[in-house]
Formats: structure tokens, sequence, C-alpha cells
């Protein structure tokens, strides 16, 4: 199975797991009329999944090379831009921002309602690989090179942040991932981390509701029945899953006793009806994601040079290489928080875990963004068959390790498609 073709196996394989999970966890004592299997079949849940699989297609249908060469208002960029700054902004009008356990982080548009943050989560990292591939020669520099990107990242983040802290860790950690993969050095990164933790500090001293969650996670039997509740409940859920769970359906804790059952602690839900089997398995299809992601946005081949050399090649662009790397990261971590917070691991955060918690808009957007992956590894096989076709192709690679006699084309210096593979493709299509 190529790595494509994984990554696709793994985003169905999550939507179906969602679908169910979310259905199991929605079956609780305040159904008053109860729930019948028609209403299990061809419920909301179902649709939002449904719609999730024609977004996942429909990103597969994406040509990201092309995003990157469109210039003016033909470019996406722009208008990404917008729509995120539009989002955080139309949160902040009464009307239209709706307010959701003492956070306004929804907006509703008739019969559509949306988080902001995330258009930002999954519009971020196309608009910070784009920005890498324009400035890619100057990005080793400090002033010039890593802070410009970092401070419009900063002000997307802090928006974020105001309702949302823990999604904007996660942007931005994601998006420095990124600048430096495209170039830029990792000690800068770190000179700017004590004025982060400043800043992250100081958002928490300063919201009660944050520091209560940090007090709950220092101790949360210190008020079980107060701010300790939540994760108190959350690791009953997992402990009294055991080995082998309760089965599914047969959960106990969503019958009123957990909060956000379906959504960000929707996980508790999976460890107590499925058992340490069940969440492991949960755990081992983004392990399995991740994998596959960041071997798209790495993949490379050998391809044979004049006198005998070979010359390792990268078979996705920078820009696409940026994107996946990008998406995976941003899937892969958000799980791991979340079953962090779930396990009592770290303090609680407002972050659903991908693909499993309840969430249309959610599902949809993080369908798309892992399409437009699967997308990517299409144009890496097609290329691959191309220099294959040409009698060019040595081996596929699995590292971009070398041995005497061979080169390696150096991908960071070229925004668009490396020289390299731009010329072996043009042989190859002769």
């Amino acid at each position: 199975m190529r790595a494509g073709q994984g990554l696709l196996f793994f985003v169905v394989a999550l939507l179906v797991t969602g679908t169910v999970m979310v259905n199991s966890a929605s079956l609780t004592s305040t159904n008053g009329a109860g729930v019948s299997l028609n209403d299990l079949l061809l419920g909301r849940n179902t649709w939002f999944a449904l719609a999730a699989a024609a977004a996942l297609w429909l990103g597969t249908r994406v040509s990201v090379e092309r995003v990157f060469s469109l210039r003016g208002l033909a470019s996406p960029i722009p208008w990404i831009v917008l729509v995120m700054l539009l989002g955080l902004v139309l949160v902040h009008v009464p009307g239209i921002g709706r307010e959701v356990n003492g956070a306004r982080r929804w907006i509703t548009i008739g019969p559509i309602g949306l988080q902001p943050s995330e258009l930002v989560k999954w519009g971020m990292p196309v608009v910070i690989a784009w920005h890498c591939c324009r400035r890619a020669g100057g990005l080793g520099f400090f002033w010039k090179g890593f802070i410009p990107p970092l401070l419009f990242v900063s002000v997307f983040a802090g928006l974020v942040a105001l309702q949302d802290l823990g999604t904007a860790v996660l942007i931005e950690v994601v998006a420095i991932a990124m600048l430096i993969a495209a170039g830029a050095r990792f000690w800068h990164a770190l000179l700017l981390l004590p004025a982060a933790c400043v800043a992250v500090g100081a958002l928490i001293i300063t919201s009660p509701y944050r520091v209560n969650r940090i007090l709950a996670y220092m101790d949360p039997f210190a008020d079980a029945q107060g701010k300790g509740y939540h994760i108190i409940q959350s690791m009953a859920a997992i402990t009294g899953g055991g080995l082998p769970g309760r089965g599914l359906g047969n959960g106990i804790q969503k019958f009123g006793y957990l909060p956000e059952a379906t959504t960000d602690f929707i996980y508790a839900i999976v460890c107590e009806e499925l058992g340490i089997g069940g969440a492991i398995g949960v755990l081992a299809i983004f392990v399995m994601l991740g994998i596959s992601g960041l071997a798209i946005a790495t993949a490379t081949a050998k391809v044979k040079e004049n006198e005998g050399k070979t010359k390792v090649i990268s078979l996705v662009t920078n820009f696409e290489s940026l994107i996946a790397m990008g998406f995976t990261l941003t899937v892969t971590m958000q799980a791991l928080i979340n079953a962090a917070v779930v396990t009592g691991l770290a303090p609680t955060k407002g972050i659903a875990l991908p693909l499993i918690s309840r969430g249309g808009t959610g599902w949809i957007l993080t369908a798309l963004s892992l399409g437009m992956v699967a997308s990517i590894a299409r144009a890496s096989d097609r290329r691959r068959k191309m220099l294959a076709s040409a009698g060019t192709l040595v081996e596929n690679l699995e590292s971009t390790s070398t041995s005497a006699g061979e080169t390696v084309t150096d991908l960071h210096n070229s925004g668009g498609q490396s020289g390299a593979l731009a010329g072996t493709l043009a042989v190859a299509t002769k």
C-alpha cells in the first residue's frame, strides 16, 4: 500500500470510528423520546461524515502545485488570509458570534455554525508554506527572515488565544516547525521561547477559568465536585473500561457524569466502551496517519546521471512538502494533546480529537486538508512513473541517505519545483 492510499484508508477509518463513537456517546439519559435505528443510521452525525468524505474526495482533486503558481487575485492566499481575519472579527459581532461554555468561539450565519479557530488552524499552514517558498533564501536571517512570518502568525494566534489558548499554541507550534523545515534556524526559535512562555503564562494568569484548570490538573481531588470534577470523571471512564471495555454503547459516564462526552472528551468514552485495545487502536491509526503524511512530504527517488553517477531528488515540490508536513503535524499534534488532556497528563483544553470528536465543520475541514495531502501523493506517484518510463529511475528511497557517487538535490533554495526534478521530468516527457 502506497503512502497516499494508506493516508486515505486511515482518514476513512477515523471517520467511521468517529461516527460510531459519537452516536454511542449521544445515547444519554436526556434522550427522553428514545433513539431509533433510523436516527443512528441517518442522523446528523452520519450526514456530517458523508460531507467529510465528499470533502476528502474534493481535496484529492486539488492541484497543490497549481495553487502555488497562481498570482494576484487568482491566488487563494490573499483570500485565505481575508477569510481567517474576517472569521476572527465576526465572532465578536453580536448576532453572529455565539458564546458556548463561557467562551465566544462560534459564528453562526444562517444554518451554518463554525469556529473561526478552525479556519485559522487549517488556513495558516497554506499561507506559511507559500511565504516560505517565496522567501526561502532569507529564512536563515533572524530579523528579515524568521521574525516577519512569526509576527504574522502570532497576530492570528493571539486573536485565537483570547478564547482558545490550546488551539492558538497548536497553530504557533506548527508554523514554527514549518519555518524551521523550510530553512529557518532552530536556535532562532529557542531565543523566543522565554518570551512565548511569559505570554502564555500571562494569558493563563489573567483568566480565572484557566487558572482553575491548572489547579485541577495539579490536584483534581482537592475540589472533586468543582474544579476537578471534569478530569475525575474522565479518569473514571478510562478505569471503568479496563482491559476489555464495557462494550460499544454500554458506557456509563456518558449518562450525565462526563461533560463534553461527544466532543473534547470522547476519547474517554472510547476507552470505557472499547477498552485498552480500542484506545490503543485509535492512537495507532493517528500514528500511522502521521507516518503516511510525513512519507508523502519527504518522498524521494534515486535517478541516473551521466558517467554512472546517481542523484537523490525529491518527488514533491517545496510547497507541496510543506503543505503535507503542516497538515500532518496539525492532525497528529492535536490528537496527542487531546489524548494527554483526557488521560490527565495535561491541563484541560478545548481541543477536539480530529475526525473522532463530534463536529461538522471540523470534520469537513480536516478531511479536505488531508485530501490535499493525498493529492500531493498522487502527484508524487505520477512523477515517479514518468521517471520510470524514461528509464532514469534507479530505485525508490525511504530516506535521503547517500553513498559514494551520489548527490542530493537541495530543495530549500527553490520555492517551486526543484530544478533537478523539473529537468528530469522534462526528459521523461520527451
